[in-house]
């Protein structure tokens, strides 16, 4: 937890492990412990983040988005919305046999997006909506209403807006 506090920015796995002298598994293992504790411990692409509860006054509007496209597309998605002053939190989607599946994201700018993008191409892994034939949700954070509209309106000039 103290690593993670100083941070400030996500940790890998491997990373924290290194530098506590223990196996990435452990790490695993400790997180998933802490998680049970209710310590808001996020799982990013680019590691741990520790997730700090905002001061009422630094409070922001929060809006999901449900949207649809290809993966080529994703990462003009992405940009779309950091660039009206979004910040991506997460993915979800609705799977028929599952039910919800989410995965925290994170992504702030378009460094974020272009890093995220970087992973998804060098994986062997697919993202989540072709579980769902494009289909997707984000839960996105902004510091104004404002900007929530802009990014609902672009997205829906696109054609990612359902």
């Amino acid at each position: 937890m103290e690593l993670l506090m100083e941070e400030g920015k996500p940790i890998s796995g491997g990373d924290l492990a290194q530098r506590l002298g223990v196996s990435r598994q452990v790490v695993v293992q400790d997180i998933a412990l802490l998680r049970a504790e209710n310590k808001k411990i996020l799982s990013t692409n680019k590691g741990y983040l520790l997730h700090l509860e905002k001061r009422e006054e630094e409070s922001s509007f929060v809006r999901i988005f449900k949207t649809s496209h290809k993966t080529e597309d994703t990462l003009e998605e992405l940009n779309t919305i950091v660039d009206y002053g979004g910040r991506i939190r997460n993915v979800f989607i609705e799977h028929q046999l599952y039910g919800q599946i989410e995965v925290d994201l994170i992504i702030n700018n378009r460094l974020d997006a272009a890093e995220f993008m970087e992973h998804l191409e060098s994986s062997k892994d697919q993202p989540l909506n072709i579980l769902t034939g494009g289909c997707h949700y984000h839960t996105v954070e902004a510091d104004w209403e404002k900007n929530l509209d802009f990014i609902e309106a672009e997205l829906k000039k696109k054609g990612y807006l359902l």
